[in-house]
């Protein structure tokens, strides 16, 4: 009978979150109420991201800050990818850009700095010039050279009589041409330009509860700028920092692509915190002003995959070696 009844809470539990998926599918009466929770679903919905336990500070045997990249172009990586189409209607889904970019632009959003020690904020305005870049294309600049009166007119003087006495006034020049679009080169970055993430997490060994654990605390998406979309071996650049715990909220109502099962697609918040990804350590703290990797294994990049595991391992190590005796 127990056996019963656990089988029925679990049954219960999947199919409570299977609604994440596209609400109402099933009893949708025309497509348009596809996606929409009836009143029922939203009173008895109370959907939040679990809460960080508090972790006091001597409760920390051992601690270490490691940063790593995300690699998108790995298969395993690609719910952080997908969907790159902005204009990708009528689904719930998002790539994780297009989700921090939105909020970002409504103030959702306001934890953004430019460096990943969180010393200078930044707005949406403070970095727009990294997003959109416009420019005049060469058969552009040839067309207002050709038509240079048109584009910027002069203004006329002319002699007018006031009274007794002649004064010369300047007279408005025409409106200047506008240029025909098609001669305008106007990039923008979206969601399939982006390369990569940053992280930047803490892990710990928690003494209380004997295990170590992780906590993530930023993340950056990777790209070039807008200006330099379309070069050849274009430099990418870190575009902004954004604070995690102050965004979890936000990336639990975004959902990401579940390859398993359609029917419950996972959050971005609990796929970046159960780690379902692969990230390869670039950097950890150290006593020379946390220099990259790459700084002292240069040239080689086989090495310093070897020497990211090497980090990586001396972390996983450090728990193991707790219970050897």
């Amino acid at each position: 009978m127990k056996i019963k009844n656990l089988l029925f809470v679990a049954s219960a539990l999947v199919l409570s979150t299977s609604s994440f998926a596209q609400s109402n599918l099933l009893n949708a009466k025309t497509p348009d109420e596809i996606g929409k929770k009836t009143p029922a679903q939203l009173i008895s919905d109370n959907d939040k991201p679990l809460p960080y336990g508090y972790v006091h500070d001597r409760d920390v045997l051992m601690g270490k800050t490691v940063w790593e990249l995300i690699d998108i172009d790995e298969r395993i990586n690609f719910p952080l990818y997908y969907p790159i189409d902005t204009a990708f209607v009528g689904k719930e889904r998002r790539s994780l850009f297009d989700v921090l970019i939105k909020n970002i632009k409504s103030g959702a959003i306001t934890e953004v700095y430019s460096d990943d020690y969180f010393n200078t904020k930044k707005s949406f305005k403070d970095m727009a010039s990294s997003f959109t870049f416009t420019d005049t294309i060469d058969a552009g600049k040839d067309y207002i050279n050709d038509h240079y009166d048109e584009f910027y007119p002069k203004p006329t003087t002319r002699r007018v009589k006031q009274g007794k006495t002649w004064v010369t006034e300047t007279v408005p020049s025409a409106p200047a041409a506008v240029l025909d679009p098609q001669y305008i080169n106007k990039k923008e970055l979206d969601a399939s330009y982006i390369s990569g993430y940053k992280i930047k997490g803490f892990w710990y060994f928690d003494k209380r509860q004997g295990e170590l654990k992780y906590r993530l605390l930023a993340i950056c998406p990777v790209a070039p700028e807008a200006r330099e979309i379309g070069k050849d071996n274009a430099d990418v650049i870190d575009l902004f920092w954004v604070y995690f715990p102050a965004i979890r909220d936000i990336l639990h109502e975004a959902k990401a692509f579940n390859d398993k099962n359609s029917a419950m697609p996972i959050t971005f918040d609990h796929l970046l915190n159960s780690r379902r990804f692969h990230g390869e350590i670039y950097k950890e703290e150290n006593v020379y002003g946390d220099r990259l990797i790459a700084d002292y294994m240069k040239d080689n990049a086989q090495n310093q995959l070897l020497e990211s595991e090497r980090v990586k391992e001396k972390i996983r190590s450090f728990e193991s070696d707790m219970w050897n005796y």
